[in-house]
């Protein structure tokens, strides 16, 4: 089927799975540096698109290295506000309605600067809240011709790190437990940010609607971290866990079984049986079959990250190989998102322009996609809400629909 991209632009659409420190404008970056005094590689866009935001990287570890430059500048009040609010616009600006921004708020902190737990989350808050009611007063929106926007905060716990390099408040930490293991430090982050989230969230109103585990998989497993999960879960906190992005399908099973994932992030491993590290695990594709059917069964959304999969997975040469298709074959419930849209040079409408010119979607399926990124959303709000926000959106996709000439 033949979907123009003015299409692909203009129905509505959300991202579920977006990193603040991923996805600043490159200028605002640079403003920032210099404005922070701190040092870049480049100080112009096509400086650092040929030496840090490329199109293509060699490995994961290049790919991740611009967050280093990238959380340097958010450590700042107002600069986490700006790259909010910025982000909001670019997502409005072509189409994406609902967001859930999602960021390590201890890579941020800096009690140098004031600037803890509660300020980070409540800057970004201010930044995404002033975008969404510029959004919502607009004549067409205010008159039912167009669905409001909204966001979400994701808070993620770090699966991994260090003394040294990471950030101020981890360095704090490993020096006030000198005694203590190193994964005895990472699980107590874990949980001190499974507590913030869930305090700041009832009593200071933060949109915090859920948390995350994001790093390194290998090494670090999800059912590390099921303490910190048991704790929001308990506290009816929404939970998204990376799993699957660069190791087997055990770590989506942990994921789901420990952690109570009522959604994973990437899960391009699912189907690699080759991934599967777990002796236990005999036959690994009746394995691989049961829990695609178990995850596909209870609509466990999994958060697509097409062209992020390909820059961090070197052996995926093309596309088309991407096991999107075999969740797609197995009638699992999918959404698509950009991950970073700076560190992939991306848009939410590029990713469906990559999905639906590689991959078989009729428009029933087309639209069942676009409808989980808004009916598996962790919305702000009771789930009556959710639903009817939901109905609204997908009334306005078979309007663009119509508009388009777009039949089955």
């Amino acid at each position: 089927m033949n979907y123009t991209f003015d299409f692909i632009s203009e129905m509505p659409k959300s991202d579920l799975h977006l990193h603040l420190d991923g996805s600043l404008r490159l200028k605002t970056l640079i403003e920032l540096a210099k404005a922070q005094k701190i040092e870049l590689p480049s100080y112009t866009e096509e400086g650092l698109k040929e030496q840090v935001f490329k199109e293509s990287y060699d490995n994961l570890g290049e790919y991740l290295r611009g967050f280093q430059y990238t959380c340097n500048v958010l450590r700042d009040y107002e600069a986490i506000e700006r790259a909010s609010y910025e982000l909001a616009i670019d997502n409005q600006n072509e189409g994406v309605i609902y967001i859930e921004v999602r960021f390590a708020p201890q890579l941020l902190i800096d009690k140098t600067k004031n600037l803890d737990m509660h300020k980070v989350l409540e800057a970004s808050t201010k930044g995404l809240d002033r975008a969404k009611n510029e959004y919502n007063n607009r004549p067409e929106v205010k008159a039912g011709k167009l669905p409001p926007f909204n966001y979400g905060i994701i808070a993620c716990a770090m699966r991994m790190f260090g003394p040294k390099g990471f950030s101020p408040y981890y360095t704090n930490l490993f020096n006030v437990m000198e005694n203590s293991k190193a994964s005895q430090v990472i699980k107590l982050a874990a949980m001190e940010l499974a507590r913030a989230s869930v305090k700041l969230r009832d009593e200071h109103g933060l949109p915090i609607v859920g948390i995350d585990l994001a790093g390194q998989e290998e090494g670090y497993p999800a059912h590390n971290f099921k303490e910190a999960y048991a704790y929001v879960h308990k506290n009816f906190m929404h939970k998204t866990v990376h799993a699957g992005e660069a190791y087997g399908a055990e770590s989506i099973f942990q994921a789901i079984t420990e952690c109570y994932a009522d959604r994973i992030g990437h899960g391009y491993s699912l189907f690699i049986p080759e991934l599967i590290l777990d002796d236990q695990i005999k036959d690994k594709k009746s394995y691989i079959n049961e829990l695609s059917s178990y995850i596909a069964d209870r609509r466990t959304v999994i958060e697509v990250c097409l062209t992020s999969n390909k820059q961090t997975n070197p052996d995926l040469k093309d596309i088309k190989e991407h096991k999107f298709k075999d969740m797609l074959e197995n009638r699992m419930a999918t959404t698509i998102c950009t991950d970073n849209r700076l560190v992939s040079n991306t848009t939410v409408s590029k990713e469906y322009e990559i999905a639906l010119n590689n991959f078989d979607i009729p428009l029933k399926r087309l639209k069942d996609i676009v409808a989980y990124g808004f009916k598996k959303s962790f919305y702000p709000g009771h789930y009556v809400e959710k639903r009817k926000y939901a109905k609204q959106v997908m009334n306005y996709f078979d309007q663009i629909v119509e508009k388009h000439g777009i039949k089955e």
